[in-house]
């Protein structure tokens, strides 16, 4: 049966995860570029800029620097490996995000403190600390 139009299309299930796959990657050299990206060449960073973060088409790059798609293409896949390469070695962006999660832990565990005491004790010394934990972890999460 034939779509009518305007009638909704739907993905299967494996056409959903290829899409939500290619996202996670875009958004990891996109990551893996704000940290390791003054390490690569000026343009490398740039196709990859454009490419990512700026949304443009292989075709479009090419065009705009005077080189072939292939080129663009090979370029960027030549930088992407580099920045891959650089986190296994480094594990710079690993790192960052494994502390990301912890002072979002340290958060809830402080509110935690915090609302447990307000039930139970009502101990001054408890609230301010848990207030300054809480502040604190929330202080390095913004930086």
């Amino acid at each position: 049966m034939p779509l009518q139009a305007g009638a909704p299309r739907f993905l299967s299930p494996s056409s959903v995860r290829k899409k939500v796959s290619a996202i996670a990657k875009d958004l990891s050299i996109a990551l893996l570029l704000d940290f390791y990206g003054e390490l690569l060449t000026q343009k490398q960073r740039e196709f990859l800029e454009y490419y990512y973060n700026e949304d443009l088409s292989l075709s479009e790059i090419a065009i705009n620097e005077g080189i072939t798609r292939q080129g663009v293409r090979d370029a960027i896949k030549r930088a992407e490996h580099q920045l891959q390469e650089m986190e296994r070695r480094l594990a710079l962006a690993s790192r960052f995000e494994n502390m990301r999660e912890g002072l979002g832990d340290i958060i809830q565990c402080a509110q935690t403190v915090h609302e447990q005491n307000l039930r139970c004790g009502l101990s001054r010394e408890i609230n301010e600390a848990a207030a300054q934990i809480r502040a604190k972890a929330e202080t390095l999460l913004k930086d």
